[in-house]
Parts: C-alpha cells; sequence; structure tokens
C-alpha cells in the first residue's frame, strides 16, 4: 500500500508535469511505454534470478529501494533527468515483483486462498493509489496554483510514505522467517515440469487485451491538452478508478477462488475473464472523447479492467506453475504484459499526436476481436482439460 502511495501518486502526475515542460504525447506516450516495457521485460531476469539463487528477499528489498527516485523527481526540470528517474523507479518494480507474487503465492496457498491474497493487496494497493494521488490534489488547492512549483512539492512530500514503506518492509521480512510461513518447494516433483499449454494461451489473450488498453498518461494527457478538467481534478479522477479497481479486486479475487472450487480445477478461475475484451472496447470512446459525464464512466470502466488484471493475472499464474518455478512464470508472463503495454502506449500516442483519435478506436476493436476469440480457445482448453480428468 505504501509503495502504491509513492509510484501512484507520481504516475497519476507524472504526464501533466511533462506536458508543463512542453514535452509532446509521442514522446509521453513513447517515454511512458518504454518504462512500462523494462518494468515488465526485466521481471523475466529477475524472476529466474530469485527462483535460482531463492534469494526472494533481496530482490524486494533492493526493487523496493528504488523507489526513493520518487521523491527526487521533484528537484530538477531537466526532461533527460526526470526520463531517467522514471525509467529507474519502473526497473525497480520489475525487480520486486516476480519475488513479491512468489512469496504472496506461497504465503497464501493453504491458507486464505491465492485469488482472494491477491484480490485483497490489489485492494490495499489500490487503497495506496487513492490515497497518494490526493497529496497533488491538496497541494494544488492549498497553493491555489498548479505550476512547476507545485508539482515539485507534490514529488517532494512522497519522502514520508517511501519511509513507512521500508520500516514495513522490514517488519513483513522478520515475521515471515520468524513463522517460517514460506512452504519449501519440493524440487524433485518438479524438475521435469513445463509451461503448459494453458499457461500460453492465456498469456496470449492477456497480450491482445492489453494492446488495446487505453494507458492514463494518453488519457490524462488528453484532459490537460483540451482543458477538460483542472490539475487537481484529474489526479482526483485516477484515485477514483484505484479505488474502483480495489473493490473490484476483492469480489474477482473471492470469485475466482469459487470458479476453481465449482470446476475442481486450478485453471477453471481463468472463466471470470470473459467480459475484459468487450469492456475494453469501450475505453477509447469514453476517455477519449470531450464530455466530462462520458470520461468519467470511461474511468470506472479503466478501474475494473485495472482490477481483474491484476488479481487474476497474478493468480493465474500461482495456479499455473509449481512454486520453484513461478519467478520464471512470473517473468515470462509480464514480458509479454509489457510488450502490449510499449505497443499500445507508443502507438496511441503517436495517434493521438496526429489528431487520429478514429484509428485508435479502430486499432482496440482489432485486438480486442483477436483477445475474444483467444478466449474461447481458452475456454475450450480448461473445458477439454477437466474432461480428460473425469
Amino acid at each position: 500500500m505504501m509503495g502504491d502511495v509513492v509510484y501512484e501518486t507520481a504516475r497519476s502526475a507524472n504526464s501533466q508535469y511533462l506536458n508543463l515542460l512542453s514535452i509532446s504525447a509521442a514522446q509521453v506516450g513513447l517515454i511512458f511505454g518504454i518504462g512500462e516495457f523494462l518494468g515488465y521485460f526485466l521481471r523475466l531476469i529477475a524472476g529466474v534470478l530469485s527462483d535460482k539463487s531463492g534469494r526472494h528477499w533481496i530482490f524486494m528489498f533492493l526493487g523496493y529501494g528504488m523507489l526513493l527516485v520518487v521523491p527526487l523527481m521533484g528537484y530538477t526540470m531537466k526532461w533527460n533527468i526526470l526520463i531517467v528517474l522514471i525509467l529507474m523507479e519502473r526497473i525497480g518494480k520489475a525487480l520486486r515483483s516476480p519475488a513479491k507474487d512468489t512469496i504472496l503465492s506461497g504465503v497464501a496457498e493453504n491458507q486464505v486462498g491465492v485469488g482472494f491474497a491477491f484480490g485483497l493487496q490489489e485492494a490495499l494497493d489500490q487503497i495506496g493509489a487513492f490515497i497518494g494521488p490526493l497529496i497533488f490534489t491538496m497541494v494544488f488547492y492549498f497553493t491555489g496554483k498548479n505550476g512547476i512549483a507545485e508539482y515539485q512539492l507534490g514529488y517532494k512530500t512522497l519522502f514520508v510514505p517511501f519511509v513507512l514503506l521500508m520500516l514495513f518492509l522490514i517488519y513483513a521480512y522478520n515475521r515471515i522467517k520468524r513463522e517460517n510461513l514460506i512452504p519449501a518447494a519440493v524440487k524433485k516433483e518438479f524438475q521435469s515440469e513445463h509451461l503448459k499449454p494453458i499457461f500460453w494461451i492465456y498469456t496470449a489473450f492477456t497480450f491482445f487485451c492489453t494492446l488495446g488498453f487505453v494507458n492514463f498518461s494518453t488519457i490524462g494527457y488528453h484532459l490537460k491538452a483540451n482543458h477538460l478538467m483542472s490539475d487537481g481534478n484529474i489526479t482526483l479522477l485516477y484515485s477514483a478508478a484505484m479505488i474502483v479497481d480495489a473493490v473490484t479486486a476483492l469480489f474477482v479475487g473471492k470469485a475466482y477462488d469459487r470458479l476453481k472450487i465449482k470446476t475442481g480445477m486450478k485453471t477453471g478461475g481463468l472463466l471470470v475473464l470473459m467480459a475484459i475484451p468487450f469492456i475494453t472496447l469501450l475505453l477509447p470512446f469514453l476517455t477519449l472523447s470531450n464530455s466530462t459525464v462520458l470520461i468519467v464512466i470511461g474511468m470506472i470502466v479503466f478501474g475494473v479492467v485495472i482490477g481483474v488484471h491484476e488479481t487474476v493475472m497474478r493468480s493465474a499464474i500461482a495456479d499455473i506453475t509449481p512454486f520453484n518455478k513461478r519467478g520464471k512464470g512470473y517473468g515470462v508472463f509480464n514480458t509479454c504484459y509489457g510488450l502490449a503495454l510499449l505497443g499500445g502506449a507508443a502507438l496511441m500516442g503517436l495517434l493521438y499526436d496526429k489528431s487520429m483519435i478514429g484509428s485508435i478506436i479502430a486499432f482496440t476493436c482489432a485486438v480486442e476481436l483477436i483477445a475474444i476469440l483467444l478466449y474461447f480457445k481458452m475456454n475450450n482448453t480448461v473445458k477439454n482439460s477437466h474432461q480428460v480428468r473425469n
């Protein structure tokens, strides 16, 4: 939660801050796209290394420690330095994520259920993502300004949640080690196992879903460039979407676990993803319109999509791969996820700069149609697997 207070606060304001520094939408889209790609691609390396070394906590402390770069953004207006800091924040997330998800799945598997655990984590993350951007909203409100100095003050205040984050991480490390909450991996049992076909179909499905997903870097730029909302309201809108994300995550996490029980299969929970391509189709129509009402509705949809992705994404990998190979599973999956974010953000930023919103809509429709077809393929694979077992 504290981690999200730090980096989601910055993500809610970065595109507007870069706009103030006269950086174009195409450049912003490319920067965020590269950042997202690094944040996911490097998880493959981090996941494999954390699996092989077994030193998950080192990757967590290093990855979370790199969030220090976020408050440092308040000390510079040089675009090249800001880009480096933005990319470093994403690299830090790449280092910690596979190890964190592996540890969480190991603790939760025989206690509260993997789906609920990741749903709860996502809910706490989004509470942090809701609280964090309010920092900028309050700075704009109390100063009555929304210039460069105010943005820098907002970044600097993030030193406080960063310190709290590191204290909580130390506490979690000591508690888990003391109570021996991570189960021992039975390595001999899994040495000959490979990633299953359902894993690759699910990865392809999520790739195309995400490729057509309208990123907030584009939405925030659209709102700022067209003066559709004040800077404070833009960050407030992002916060509201994160609350929707949190509520969605709890419900979806429970639904995921129930479907596993109902179908009698670990992969049964994937069926909750049916609606995602359809509602993702709505995003460009809503969030890139000139209607405030439609944009607000679009951000609610945005929150729902994120909530399902973040909960089911990590839960499914835990169920598809054995414990001692989960770092690799998360890494492979997230590399594809990052490629989708890079391609989608960069292309949409370029098209937006050319005022080709119609092309953004057409692109989203095309890739989500592919995702729908892959969903039915995934659904058939789950059913066939269940029939074979019976």
